[in-house]
């Protein structure tokens, strides 16, 4: 079971409460983690990544294991922590302004 943690905004938007639990077969990667969250929770679908290309929108960022993973392939293997469900995977809205 994979863990997502997702920032209130989105949590209103798909109706739950807390961390969001997924059964994920294969590998553990942004990109299958967020094509279950969507498939379970239709809503969310554009809300994390773009509709078109498929990548993260600009204001969101993933963490894990205390480690920024924004950056990272959306293929690369997310931690074992996460994998194994011992470590929620992040999904944080990143602040701007001035």
């Amino acid at each position: 079971m994979i863990r997502v943690l997702l920032p209130v905004h989105l949590r209103t938007l798909a109706r739950v409460e807390g961390e969001v639990k997924l059964p994920l077969e294969g590998p553990v990667t942004v990109r299958s983690v967020l094509d279950a969250l969507e498939a379970a929770y239709p809503v969310l679908q554009g809300a994390i990544r773009d509709h078109t290309n498929g990548r993260r929108r600009p204001y969101v960022r993933f963490f894990a294991c205390e480690s920024d993973l924004s950056h990272e392939p959306m293929d690369a293997p997310l931690p074992e922590a996460v994998a194994l469900g011992t470590e929620p995977l992040l999904v944080v809205g990143a602040m701007a302004g001035g």
